[in-house]
């Protein structure tokens, strides 16, 4: 079993974020312990070998980097942020936040489906692309938005 690599501070994020050229940079948001953090650890660490040409994929504990919690407004875990040489690439997946996937991966073809499709989005220059992962399969979140 392949062990995903762990960044631990915020200076890891941002050395990760700069350093990832042309393949997508996979952040999962999160706690190790939670089960929906531990279900999609384990699809992206059996599709880690399979996507190593177009991916790098890392975990973050949002204990370790409360900016970056806030700078995501991540409210729900596991989320899942993706950049390509960068530039912080978006995922409309129908739901009213674009900044990131919230919720674990149902199967492993649904997270190499995206990846693949944030990869080829983000080479042609899109910053945002469309998720190809069916909507029943999504987690839905009552989002909450505040006017101020």
């Amino acid at each position: 079993m392949n062990f995903l690599h762990h960044l631990k501070s915020k200076q890891d994020v941002d050395e990760a974020i700069r350093n990832t050229e042309e393949r997508v940079l996979v952040l999962r948001f999160g706690k190790e312990n939670e089960i929906g953090c531990m279900q999609t650890d384990d699809i992206m660490s059996r599709t880690e070998t399979l996507l190593s040409e177009m991916a790098t994929i890392c975990t973050v504990n949002i204990s370790d980097v409360p900016e970056y919690v806030d700078y995501f407004d991540i409210t729900h875990i596991p989320a899942t942020v993706f950049f390509f040489n960068g530039q912080h690439i978006k995922v409309n997946s129908g739901m009213p936040d674009h900044t990131k996937f919230i919720g674990p991966f149902q199967t492993k073809q649904d997270f190499i489906d995206l990846v693949e499709v944030v990869f080829r989005g983000a080479i042609r220059g899109k910053y945002l692309v469309n998720s190809p992962i069916d909507r029943r399969r999504l987690a839905h979140y009552e989002m909450l938005y505040k006017d101020y």
